[in-house]
């Protein structure tokens, strides 16, 4: 039986059962501490492995093409900053004052690398230069979102701790273990080329453990009871807002300035992306525990919309260029060539 085109896939359908199970029984106590120990644990592998998965040859091809990356990074660390705050008398009657926080850090946070990449493949853009782009905005994120919390997010009402200590935290919890990952690379990377099954699975199953983690603190601090339905219909809108005006600037910019169609496929996909896989462990370390789930709500639910915008995108630019590198061999079908 075919999957149905609306049902959303099986990733983003656990995520809203673990937000579920959260809601319904949340952990605690000891139980709460296991589970912070273990997801600690698995964000420091995930981080390491993709350290090793990522391919040196790869950066140094995709480095040389500056002009491109310097587009993606001003879009991803500067235009979605100034949305963020430029929105805000429009965002703030419609959402929690929790919500708009969590809209702030999602507009800091760097581009996604999987999705960012496989979408640029799939509509015939400059794949290359995608993998070199989504990676130094994953890396440089890193540095670049607590800097960009601590000006845009601590000034509304965030509880955040020192700039330096989230720094801090943010190396030796992510850094650290990707530094480690490419440095074992050439022992290592063959045999992580050929397990990428296990890399997603602790992706995504990291992720799982925080969102459940996350939102049973929120529960516990009684999310669901001071949130409307007001206030998520809102989030939504204001979701799909900030994404198109990102897809807007991202594809009249890179047309403006001259690229080829193969890179402003590039940067409207690496863009106008915000990793969530980069964003929940950077929540977990940057604010206070029983914030998270409020924070991380905005950017669960971007990341789905995100998912189906530039899926259909994909597709649509991937067949038009299809059907334009064919056009010629159709049109002159049938005519005898000249001897």
């Amino acid at each position: 039986m075919a999957r149905p085109k609306l049902l959303p896939d099986n990733f983003t359908l656990a995520l809203v059962g673990i937000v579920i199970l959260a809601s319904l029984l949340p952990c605690c106590g000891g139980v709460a501490t296991a589970f912070n120990w273990i997801t600690n644990v698995a964000i420091g592998l995930l981080f390491f492995l993709h350290g090793a998965k990522l391919s040196r040859e790869a950066i140094v091809a995709g480095a040389m093409h500056w002009r491109l990356h310097l587009v993606v990074l001003l879009s991803t660390f500067a235009l979605f900053p100034l949305l963020g705050l430029g929105l805000r008398p429009l965002l703030t009657p419609l959402v929690t004052p929790a919500l708009y926080t969590g809209i702030l850090f999602l507009c800091t946070l760097p581009s996604t690398v999987q999705s960012s990449i496989a979408f640029t493949s799939m509509a015939k853009g400059n794949v290359p230069a995608a993998v070199c782009s989504a990676s130094a905005s994953s890396l440089l994120g890193i540095f670049i979102t607590p800097a960009l919390v601590g000006l845009v997010v601590e000034n509304h009402g965030a509880s955040t701790g020192s700039l330096w200590h989230t720094v801090g935290n943010i190396v030796l919890q992510l850094l650290v273990p990707f530094i480690a990952g490419q440095l074992l690379r050439p022992v290592i990377g063959k045999w992580v080329d050929r397990n990428k099954a296990m890399l997603k699975f602790v992706d995504q199953g990291s992720i799982l453990l925080v969102v459940y983690v996350a939102f049973s603190e929120t529960v516990n601090e009684g999310i669901w009871h001071s949130m409307s339905l007001s206030s998520l219909a809102g989030l939504l809108v204001m979701n799909i807002l900030l994404l198109a005006i990102a897809l807007f600037i991202t594809a009249f910019t890179a047309k403006r300035l001259g690229f080829s169609h193969a890179d402003q496929i590039t940067i409207i996909f690496c863009g106008s992306k915000k990793s969530l896989a980069s964003g929940i462990p950077m929540a977990k370390v940057i604010f206070a525990s029983h914030a998270v789930g409020a924070v991380v709500l905005p950017l669960m639910l971007f990341h789905q919309i995100q998912l189906m915008v530039c899926a259909v995108l994909a597709q649509r630019w991937g067949a038009c260029k299809t059907t334009s590198e064919l056009a010629p061999e159709t049109k002159n079908a049938g005519v005898p060539a000249r001897r």
